[in-house]
């Protein structure tokens, strides 16, 4: 297990989303996304576990998309990071007594835990420079099955090591949370969109609901 200070958000990210939620930017909006980023801050347990292993690796292989994914790849690393329980408690407070700041914290938070992972592969790449890193890609995208994510938690200890678990429809818990598969390649991998297979508001983002995309 290890753990990641996180110091600032990135509020633009989290206006991008608030954007498309028809959030009107004003002076005290801008106050409400300080007072929610102070509070995601000081209230989110950012921890994340990974593991290597050599390719081929079959358990992990069940669809054409993971295939080609990995196309090329030596290695897979396995991800689970998460802010915690408390971030859990602290929206679904909000969201009885104050809806607006509910959203604005969904948003912060969302922005948190993908910046957890932004950092995890920065430091992944540091401790691999002679090789190259793909995306991440998540069970539940394209005919990679959801169902994997007990798969990953047990291969991780996640439950023991980060409190990390899934509900019977294998969503995480707590919600603000992320599984993902990394490639590891010795050759340059062709440039990747992210998509939505590793966004952490994927499950409740408005563009998706509409059958739209964000182009990141």
């Amino acid at each position: 297990m290890a753990l990641i200070t996180l110091h600032s958000l990135d509020r633009a990210e989290a206006v991008r989303y608030l954007g498309d939620a028809r959030v009107a930017m004003n002076p005290e909006m801008e106050r409400l996304l300080e007072e929610c980023e102070r509070e995601v801050l000081a209230t989110a347990e950012p921890k994340y576990l990974y593991k290597v292993k050599e390719l081929p690796w079959p358990e992990l292989m069940r669809g054409e998309d993971i295939r080609a994914h990995l196309e090329g790849c030596t290695q897979a690393v396995l991800l689970a990071a998460t802010l915690g329980t408390g971030i859990d408690r602290m929206l679904r407070i909000a969201q009885v007594t104050d809806l607006s700041r509910a959203v604005v914290l969904d948003a912060l938070a969302g922005v948190a835990i993908e910046q957890v992972c932004a950092r995890f592969e920065e430091l992944l790449a540091e401790q691999c420079p002679d090789r190259f890193l793909t995306v991440r890609f998540s069970p539940g995208y394209g005919d990679y099955p959801i169902d994997l994510q007990k798969w990953f938690l047990t291969e991780l200890d996640a439950q023991k090591k980060i409190g990390l678990t899934t509900s019977d429809h294998s969503l995480l818990i707590p919600t603000k949370s992320v599984t993902a598969v990394l490639g590891l390649s010795e050759t340059e991998v062709p440039k990747q969109r992210r998509g939505c297979a590793s966004c952490t508001l994927r499950d409740t983002c408005n563009y998706r609901k509409r059958g739209d995309h964000c182009d990141i």
